[in-house]
């Protein structure tokens, strides 16, 4: 029997949409849990599969999957932000072969990069945060205002949330093994025209 490869990366498979089964190298690195498959096919069941137009952002990137998951069922623009300047190159890269030209990868803070966008510009935000840190609810404040009425905010957690922030709505939620997570939805305000989700 053949020795394991050390330091050979793990691979992520897209799930569903225009790349479904197309393979994402994921590197070792401490912390880097890629959303388990069954919560993402879920959690794009819930979505409806079908995200044309809609602008999503993957502010916790990790591996990526959540974000290409989104891209690969016809979202319009997805921005994938992470501090990890490999796991940024890697993004692009993946972007060049799939031929993926509204996504884009940025190293960035996703606390920092949230709480200066502006308000009320996505469809969709993904967060799935290092589990040690316990930002899910923080990020998920942060997430709120960005937005747009009628949107969705995604969050995975080693805890279930205790409340949903202000602003946002439980839609769905569920676990699997050791991740919780949540669908929030921003409520609506006035009558509004938005491309992307409906009431």
């Amino acid at each position: 029997m053949k020795p394991p490869q050390r330091g050979r990366p793990n691979e992520v498979r897209l799930i569903g949409g225009a790349w479904k089964r197309s393979k994402l190298p994921v590197p070792d690195r401490p912390g880097l849990r890629p959303t388990p498959d069954r919560v993402r096919e879920t959690l794009f069941n819930w979505l409806g599969q079908d995200l044309t137009g809609w602008r999503v952002l993957d502010a916790f990137a990790g591996s990526g999957a959540l974000g290409f998951e989104a891209a690969s069922r016809g979202a319009a623009q997805v921005l994938l932000l992470e501090q990890d300047a490999q796991l940024v190159a890697g993004f692009k890269a993946h972007a060049q072969r799939l031929g993926a030209t509204g996504l884009e990868a940025r190293r960035a803070d996703a606390m920092a990069w949230m709480a200066s966008a502006a308000p009320a510009a996505w469809e969709l935000v993904l967060l799935d945060p290092p589990f040690a840190a316990g930002l899910a609810l923080p990020a998920a404040r942060a997430a709120a205002r960005l937005v747009v009425p009628g949107g969705f905010v995604y969050v995975e957690s080693a805890e279930p949330l205790a409340e949903p922030p202000e602003g946002l709505e439980t839609w769905r939620e569920g676990r699997a093994g050791a991740v919780h997570y949540r669908l929030l939805r921003r409520g609506y305000t006035a009558p509004v025209c938005v491309t992307g989700p409906t009431p």
